[in-house]
């Protein structure tokens, strides 16, 4: 099982920026506190929504937004 995050414009449309990270993680908590600590420069590298997703499935959504 593998943890990752798509990066999304406010509407939805998919972020395939190379500038930004394509991490992945072996459980859900690693990739929430990877987002709590790196969300700020996601945000100015041009995400406005991320999506958590396990293996292909997405869990949630949620802005980057303060």
């Amino acid at each position: 099982m593998t943890w990752s995050w798509r990066y999304e414009t406010a509407e939805g449309a998919l972020l395939a920026d190379e500038a930004l990270p394509q991490e992945t993680f072996s459980s859900r908590g690693d990739a929430e506190s990877w987002l709590g600590e790196t969300w700020r420069d996601l945000a100015d590298a041009g995400a406005e929504r991320v999506a958590l997703l396990e293996d292909d499935r997405e869990v949630y959504r949620m802005e980057l937004a303060e």
